[in-house]
């Protein structure tokens, strides 16, 4: 018995909601194929795609891990063989480390006697990721599970809900040929913020979200802007001012960093999309650095089997 799935990729804080907001992106993901073998406990036969170099050892694996929880958990007397295919590149800021925790457990999940629950299942991906980042964190997990626009709140006990996006919008993507590890880029953060930022902040996060439930384009547009987070971590960008002003003097809704970074994103209508794609691109090409570039929808579609 085997089964194969797909995790999304994932934009982590959307700028304004650190470690709680995230949503998925279409265009790229990781593959998962998990086999049933008779004896309890997980190996990874081959790792391929985009990055291969990674630990075979499934403790030190995202998706070796996170499925090596279930076995464990569940008291399963059998376990399972991954097959993992990278389509996220190496320290992108793209969820690349919760896509395969992801879909590592949704294959493997398939297998099951007893289907999980999303929510079951997304505990069990947060094992995974915490290998990756040391500590465990939902803002990529969530939304590549569940898909779409994603608010969580709480840890242990989380609630998850699908946050509505106004169907004309599009998010660009654009992913510099560049590693931040995610450990670096939480490293130089300030562990205090001014209670200015922290009232600024708020007030983008409430606009933000209520402008996608209510459609309100504008409000979106004045609302997305990280005020906390970004202005710590654009040092670590090359040309970031660069791409971010290429974005919004051509139709941007928003701009800002994807996660942890490298890669940046970008919110706008459909129509603007290619242009804030060009513009991006250049922006990286100002400090000759060359890029990759996606534009996709924010449909709520997260992780499933496809084999």
């Amino acid at each position: 018995m085997a089964a194969t799935a797909f995790a999304p990729a994932s934009i982590g804080n959307v700028a304004v909601g650190f470690d709680v907001l995230g949503h998925s992106f279409q265009s790229i993901g990781d593959r998962v194929t998990a086999r049933r073998v008779a004896t309890p406990g997980v190996t990874i036969g081959a790792i391929t795609g985009t990055t291969v170099d990674l630990p075979l050892d499934a403790e030190k694996n995202t998706a070796g891990m996170a499925v090596l929880s279930m076995v464990r958990d569940l008291k399963l007397d059998f376990g399972f063989e991954l097959t993992i295919e990278k389509g996220i590149p190496l320290g992108s800021g793209l969820g690349g480390s919760a896509a395969s925790a992801v879909a590592g457990v949704v294959a493997a999940n398939a297998l099951l006697p007893k289907p999980l629950t999303l929510l079951e299942q997304l505990q069990f991906a947060l094992k995974g990721e915490q290998v990756a980042s040391g500590s465990r964190h939902v803002d990529n997990i969530a939304p590549s599970l569940f898909g779409g626009l994603v608010l969580t709140v709480g840890i242990d006990n989380p609630n998850v809900k699908q946050i509505p996006v106004p169907p004309t919008v599009r998010c660009v993507l654009v992913h510099p040929h560049m590693v931040l590890n995610t450990r670096e880029a939480r490293s130089i953060l300030s562990k205090t913020v001014s209670l200015s930022d922290v009232i600024w902040q708020t007030a983008n996060i409430s606009g933000f979200i209520t402008g996608c439930f209510t459609g309100d384009l504008q409000l979106i547009r004045e609302s997305l802007e990280d005020v906390v987070i970004e202005p710590q971590r654009q040092v670590l960008i090359p040309g970031f001012q660069a791409v971010k002003q290429g974005a919004l003097s051509n139709g941007a809704l928003g701009c800002s960093i994807s996660g942890a970074g490298p890669t940046i994103f970008a919110w706008c209508e459909q129509q603007h999309a290619e242009r804030v794609r060009d513009a991006m691109v250049a922006g990286f090409a100002t400090v000759k650095m060359a890029s990759d570039a996606w534009i996709s929808t924010l449909d709520a579609v997260g992780a499933r089997i496809v084999d």
